[in-house]
């Protein structure tokens, strides 16, 4: 089974997802929002429908309300993509970890892993819940949101059926 395949084909429920580029430089007008786009041909490719894709500037309160907004009442994926690194402007994870009702270490620690040249050790990013949203982050450049998105999406259908009630095992 590739990444791009679901993990259960008989799952009942659509795979539902929510986008969301954290760059000042995209809200600007001065930087294409290409990792949006990579990160929701992914998506696509891989049987999800898009509902929703926003762009935010940085900053802790920016990505905390963006997350909050995008979870309410929303059984599906949120995947924000930017803002992970160690630039000064990288606070992506200090607003998620606000949004976060419950960390899911080993999912943001299989998306750090994946990078082939060891890059993604460099990532600060979280994944976890709110509600029956399963928030991931991504790093912002378009290889990279791809590769950590990849690395998980196999396994994001069974914990997205967990939370809704599902009790598929």
């Amino acid at each position: 089974m590739t990444s791009f395949e679901k993990s259960d084909p008989t799952q009942s429920h659509a795979l539902l997802a929510k986008v969301i580029t954290v760059s000042d430089g995209v809200v600007a007008g001065i930087r294409e929002d290409k990792s949006g786009e990579a990160l929701q041909d992914c998506l696509t490719t891989a049987g999800w429908t898009v509902v929703e894709r926003l762009q935010i500037s940085d900053g802790i309160d920016e990505v905390f309300d963006a997350l909050v907004k995008a979870s309410e009442g929303f059984n599906g994926l949120v995947v924000t993509t930017g803002g992970t690194g160690f630039g000064p402007r990288d606070l992506t994870p200090e607003g998620t970890a606000k949004a976060l009702e419950r960390e899911a270490p080993g999912l943001a620690e299989a998306m750090r892993l994946c990078n082939p040249t060891g890059l993604g050790r460099l990532s600060r990013a979280l994944a976890g819940t709110r509600g029956e949203a399963l928030i991931l982050n991504t790093p912002g450049s378009t290889k990279g949101t791809v590769e950590t998105i990849e690395a998980v999406l196999d396994i994001v259908p069974h914990a997205i059926d967990l939370m809704s009630g599902g009790r598929p095992h």
